[in-house]
């Protein structure tokens, strides 16, 4: 597919200044889907149900296809991936390691691939560079799919959790939302050569979790209010930390933020 489409495009062509900052976003994503398969692997091993395993094992064969896509895009680039930001190895290394089956799918399914998600999403829009633009539905059908694991399965091992689990899968979710935030903001730099707004892809990603995140309390039959704190936290460090060149000054940030929090408009 990837040899079809630069026949088709007559190559890869993107300038200097773009293709090396999209060298670098999408090789967060190369060992973003390395990550995904080993993870993926591992639910495949633990989860009981059939239906659940063998989604697993489906999702697996995927990202092992993503990966190695991906390094041979990577290569036609005339880049060779190495070490990615720490910030980033974070966000991957916190699902990687914990041994919580619930934890796992939700920073799997609903965190990581709603993320990866809304990159493919802006960067395909905007046809940053054709072959990879034409490339990356598959990925995007793929991931919809994967998100789905999780807010099918993950309602039965919420249903069944203390006060106490729920809290630690509460922190869990907020400890890989700031090293995501935080991820996100390394890479605003590279964003901005390609023209994308760190603060856009934030917004739109939110937006995807939130539904993820809806169709999951749909099936525990339940929302907790701090979820839509979080939400609302969101917001808030959208205008304080995403500026994308604004040159308001830091008061006006935080009364925006401020507003952000509360759900209404600044000045009210």
């Amino acid at each position: 597919m990837l040899a079809e489409l630069r026949e088709r495009h007559g190559g890869i062509k993107v300038p200097g200044a773009p293709r090396a900052a999209l060298s670098k976003v999408f090789e967060i994503i190369l060992w973003g889907e390395l990550a995904a398969w080993k993870i993926s692997a591992q639910l495949a091993d633990r989860l009981v149900p059939l239906e659940a395993k063998m989604a697993a094992t489906s999702q697996a064969h995927d990202e092992a296809r993503h990966f190695y896509v991906m390094y041979d895009y990577l290569g036609e680039l005339g880049y060779r991936p190495t070490r990615i930001d720490p910030r980033s190895q974070r966000v991957l290394d916190l699902v990687l390691e914990t041994d919580n089956l619930a934890h796992k799918l939700l920073g799997m399914q609903l965190m990581i691939e709603t993320t990866a998600r809304t990159i493919f999403q802006e960067v395909r829009e905007r046809r940053i560079e054709p072959v990879l633009a034409d490339r990356l539905p598959y990925y995007e059908k793929d991931e919809a799919r994967h998100v789905g694991l999780g807010t099918q399965h993950l309602p039965s091992l919420m249903r069944g959790m203390s006060r106490r689990e729920g809290w630690a899968a509460l922190r869990f979710q907020l400890r890989l939302l700031f090293w995501t935030l935080a991820s996100l903001k390394a890479m605003e730099p590279d964003l901005a050569v390609l023209g994308i707004p760190a603060s856009r892809l934030l917004h739109m990603g939110r937006d995807k979790q939130l539904a993820a995140f809806q169709e999951m309390w749909d099936g525990v039959g339940e929302r907790p209010a701090v979820n839509d704190a979080i939400q609302r936290g969101l917001g808030a460090v959208e205008e304080l930390v995403f500026t994308n060149g604004d040159t308001a000054g830091w008061r006006q940030k935080i009364a925006r933020a401020r507003a952000a929090f509360r759900g209404v408009p600044a000045g009210e």
